[in-house]
């Protein structure tokens, strides 16, 4: 396989061929004869973690034509690692002579000109910039300035903390009459930042226009966040709560009434409630602000919170209960917690995951090597436009589409197995099968074909063919094949299709290693042949002397077939090429046609490095079929004003086929969140497309804005589908919602 090595700054790029099971130091040296980066200064990461030597490529799953990053170290840098441990013993001897930060009992008490302790104040949250109720606790000195200890009033699980003067000021309790309120003048208002319309927190506010309405009282003007912040233009619904900001008198000028006020009256002001599900009521069973498992409020000092979705979890809910606090700085709970062996800070050596050992291990006696090639590389992406059980064909893929590699058939979602001939379930039917010649029984006669089930074989010691063994039986694959026809299920003596025409639709893709036995294989790849349908099926003593089941297919699809002329003639008019995957050009282009190679690979990559070197314009292409869409469709796309703009770019692909214009459609009509075509689309006031599900989670989750331009929806916003949108997207992609 061939992978990607970038430079973080992305300036140098080197395509390397090389295999899962080389060491990081061997690739290592790969990339100094690519980059001329010596080994030494290489830091080599791939999703987040840093590939350290004594490992293999694929204890890290490095797949085909992953992108690996290349931090390159200076000399300076290896200087200060090499000096790194010399430096951390002197650093920890000087942090134990340092001394610390004085604490309060080291600050000596102090007196105040405004204030005493016992005395109610608004205090400055500097989290918020709002105004909360304290009581000052204490008054200490700290050189020149006064310090205040002082302690929310009503939250009695918040420590106390020190402040200075000019955080805080005496509580506010006298409410200014709206008559009485002027333009300019600066007082205390309950605003929430977020959402205007619901209750949020106390700031100051100064008032530049007065609007009273004959059921509501609206102030607009600027909303002071700590002393740092404005927010201009805001308009405040008062709700008869304007409270007037007192200014500190001097403790002499003191009466007893003034002494009086200064206290506190055991009322607080109404702020936003912390939990918006149950409204902060300590009797109420809530999951959201009590325990996640058991829903209660009680023995709080037991509670313990995720550091990923900051639930709470009573230590006695959790299983196994734990029985103290854990120790460590972060915790996190079962939902949220990952395998600590998969988390790799960087410079640490990657630890042991929890699978079994595989052979690819060191300490197991197999040393076999994958080698460069194709053969064993994972899936990079997997076909989401269908499910899995899709029964026809794929939406955008043409019939005499042609794939380099069997993965590719894969991803592409027309057959998902990597190496198995048939794709099915066994309790359903069979979706689709590859013609690859691995039967000696197989008769192919292009329209129509004879086809060996599976089965009969040892294929122990990973072996993908052998000689036929023993008798097949009509289960498992054979029996979801056998579903296909259009008649009751014999797994005695098989049956015969009583209107094959009605039999369920397999999908059927030629291999090019069919052609030692067949005509009607592809010169090359994997390619795409249409719908078959399962005319029959019995058993057969095969040419091995066991019993095999057989079926015979017949073609069932509008769309010519690829070896006729009518098909060759459509190939070229819609330009179907062969796909190859993405890199691989640049990759064969490198590898300079390796002799060791199959004769076919030999041919062909001679051919592409010799096109890429002489930089031959491709040449002039026949005009494609053009793409015509139904009228269905277009009464759809029509009554879809909001996408019109959407609709019309996409529309312009058309000349170019089917599959460029449900390409473009998939492209425009991809919802953000879940990074499929959108389904049960919900069209926003801003004219972006979301799932319905999506937007209902982003709304439950507290996010009121749209997810692709963060505009404001409103809390009351209308969830309504646009269902112009949904019945075109579901008659363009037949199957889709399947999979939703």
């Amino acid at each position: 396989m061939y992978v990607k090595v970038r430079t973080m700054d992305g300036k140098q790029e080197a395509i390397i061929n090389i295999s899962k099971l080389t060491k990081v130091e061997d690739f290592k040296s790969e990339i100094e004869k690519e980059l001329n980066v010596e080994q030494d200064f290489q830091r080599l990461f791939f999703r987040g973690k840093q590939l350290e030597n004594g490992y293999k490529l694929y204890d890290y799953n490095i797949n085909l034509n992953d992108v690996i990053q290349l931090m390159i170290r200076s000399k300076q840098e290896e200087t200060n690692t090499k000096t790194e441990a010399s430096l951390s013993t002197s650093t920890n001897s000087d942090q134990k002579t340092e001394g610390t930060e004085a604490s309060d009992d080291d600050l000596p008490e102090g007196e105040s000109l405004f204030y005493k302790i016992g005395d109610a104040i608004d205090c400055l949250d500097n989290a918020h910039g709002a105004w909360f109720e304290a009581i000052i606790e204490k008054i200490l000195k700290s050189e020149e300035q006064v310090i205040y200890k002082v302690k929310w009033e009503f939250d009695d699980k918040a420590p106390s903390f020190n402040v200075s003067e000019k955080s805080i000021r005496p509580r506010a309790k006298k409410l200014i009459s709206f008559e009485k309120l002027k333009k300019g003048q600066k007082v205390m208002v309950n605003y929430n930042v977020d959402d205007p319309k619901e209750v949020g927190l106390w700031y100051d506010f100064t008032i530049s226009d007065i609007v009273k309405k004959r059921r509501v009282q609206i102030l607009t003007g600027t909303i002071h966040i700590n002393s740092e912040h404005e927010l201009e233009a805001r308009t405040v619904d008062t709700k008869g709560e304007v409270f007037q900001i007192e200014t500190p008198e001097l403790l002499k000028d003191r009466t007893p009434d003034d002494d009086e006020r200064m206290k506190s009256n055991g009322k607080k002001r109404r702020y936003a409630a912390t939990c918006t599900s149950c409204l902060d009521n300590p009797r109420k069973k809530c999951k959201e602000c009590g325990c996640k498992i058991c829903a209660g409020k009680e023995d709080e000092h037991n509670l313990l919170l995720c550091d990923e979705c900051n639930y709470a979890y009573h230590l006695s809910c959790l299983n196994p209960p734990l029985t103290a606090i854990p120790e460590e700085d972060y915790w996190y709970c079962p939902e949220c917690k990952n395998d600590e062996n998969e988390i790799v800070k960087a410079g640490e050596k990657l630890k042991q995951t929890k699978r079994k050992p595989s052979s690819t291990d060191d300490n197991t006696s197999s040393k076999r090597d994958w080698g460069k090639g194709m053969a064993c590389v994972g899936r990079t992406k997997e076909c989401s436009i269908v499910p899995s059980n899709h029964r026809g064909s794929i939406p955008g893929v043409e019939v005499g589409t042609c794939w380099i590699y069997r993965v590719q058939v894969s991803e592409a979602g027309v057959h998902r197995p990597h190496v198995a001939g048939i794709h099915g379930r066994e309790s359903d039917c069979a979706y689709s099968l590859v013609l690859s010649g691995g039967y000696e029984d197989d008769v192919d006669n292009g329209n129509e074909f004879l086809y060996t089930g599976s089965g009969g074989r040892d294929l122990s010691g990973n072996k993908r063919t052998a000689e036929q063994s023993c008798d097949q039986t009509l289960t498992r694959m054979n029996k979801a094949l056998a579903l296909n026809c259009n008649a009751k299920l014999d797994a005695e003596n098989g049956a015969t299709a009583v209107d094959w025409k009605k039999g369920i639709p397999v999908r059927v893709v030629r291999n090019f290693k069919l052609a030692k036995h067949s005509k009607y294989a592809p010169k090359e790849g994997n390619r795409y042949d249409g719908i078959y349908k399962v005319v029959r099926y019995y058993p057969h003593t095969g040419n091995s002397g066991f019993r095999v089941w057989r079926y015979v297919l017949r073609r069932d699809d509008p769309a010519p077939a690829p070896w006729t002329a009518e098909g060759k003639k459509r190939i070229a008019e819609l330009g179907l090429q062969p796909i190859y995957p993405e890199g691989y050009l640049e990759a064969m282009e490198k590898k300079q046609a390796n002799s060791t190679s199959k004769k076919r690979n030999v041919l062909f990559e001679e051919s592409i490095i010799d096109a890429l070197k002489k930089n031959e314009p491709p040449k002039k292409r026949s005009r494609r079929e053009e793409f015509q869409l139904d009228k269905e469709i277009l009464k759809f796309i029509e009554k879809d004003e909001t996408n019109k703009k959407l609709w019309d770019e996409c529309r312009s692909s058309l000349i170019d086929g089917k599959s460029a214009f449900l390409k473009i459609v998939t492209e425009r009509f991809t919802c953000v969140c879940c990074l499929e075509l959108v389904y049960n689309p919900v069209t926003t006031t801003c004219a972006h497309n979301i799932c319905h599900t999506c937007l209902k989670r982003s709304f439950s989750s507290g996010v009121l804005y749209c997810p692709s331009c963060r505009h404001n929806l409103e809390k009351d916003f209308k969830m309504e589908i646009n269902k112009s949108l949904s019945s075109a997207l579901l008659l363009l992609y037949p199957g889709y919602e399947g999979g939703r």
